[in-house]
Formats: structure tokens, C-alpha cells, sequence
């Protein structure tokens, strides 16, 4: 039986081109920044946006996926869960980061020019991809 759940959803803009990594074996790992923004009215009624922004990491085939398509501004979906990682920084003391590793990706819409060929691209691929499974990975 499962002790706990770790699921994120998140809808948002990407604040950067995706970064691509690729490892022995063939294994890409692609990563980028995400903004989610959320409305509301501050005590004098004014309108106020507040902006998280997320750490995303991609896999193998979703990683691919986000490397041919996304470019910054790209609104996408997503789904994956929150992992946090340390290490030492022999400067700086411990650092640590969190992430969101996602399995599930969307593309919703893009505010440029190369939407019309990513979505000519892309009618050939599926418009969401979703990664095999977490026992697959390379850590």
C-alpha cells in the first residue's frame, strides 16, 4: 500500500529555451524554467499577479519531445512529482534544489513563429508525451 502521494499539475509559461543534456547511452535530459501566475485583489481591490516559478526536468523521450518543440513563452501542461537534491558546494556550504521531474507533457499554445511548423511537426507526434516509468532512470 502506498504511504503518500507526490503529484504536481502545473499549467504555465516557459520563462527560457529548453537546456538539453545528453548522457552515455543515449539518455537526454532536458530541463527549463516554468511560470505559473495566480490572480488576486490586494486589500485596496487592486488586481495582483503573483508568479511562482518551477524548476522542470525532463527524460528520455518527454525530454526529446521538449528539446524539438518548446521554446521560451510556450504555455504548456504538465505533470510529473516534487524531488529535492543536495550536494556540496566546496565555496558555498550545502546547496539544494528543487525540481519538478516531469512524466507528462503538454504543449497548450506558443506566441511564435515556429508554432505553425512545431504544429505541423507535431501532427505526426503525439501532442502529449508521457515517460515508461521511474525504474528506468539513470540514478
Amino acid at each position: 500500500m502506498a504511504t503518500g502521494i507526490n503529484k504536481v499539475i502545473l499549467l504555465g509559461n516557459l520563462g527560457k529555451d529548453p537546456e538539453v543534456k545528453n548522457f552515455e547511452g543515449g539518455t537526454m535530459k532536458t530541463s527549463f524554467s516554468l511560470a505559473t501566475s495566480e490572480p488576486y485583489k490586494d486589500k485596496n481591490g487592486n488586481r495582483v499577479e503573483q508568479t511562482e516559478w518551477h524548476n522542470i526536468v525532463l527524460w528520455r523521450q518527454p525530454a526529446e519531445f521538449a528539446a524539438k518543440y518548446l521554446k521560451k513563452g510556450y504555455t504548456v501542461y504538465l505533470e510529473g512529482r516534487i524531488k529535492t537534491r543536495s550536494w556540496d558546494d566546496p565555496t558555498q556550504g550545502k546547496k539544494y534544489i528543487t525540481e519538478i521531474d516531469a512524466d507528462k507533457i503538454t504543449i497548450i499554445s506558443s506566441n511564435e513563429k515556429r508554432a505553425d511548423q512545431a504544429q505541423t511537426e507535431t501532427n505526426s507526434a503525439p501532442d502529449t508525451i508521457t515517460s515508461p516509468g521511474e525504474n528506468d532512470l539513470p540514478f
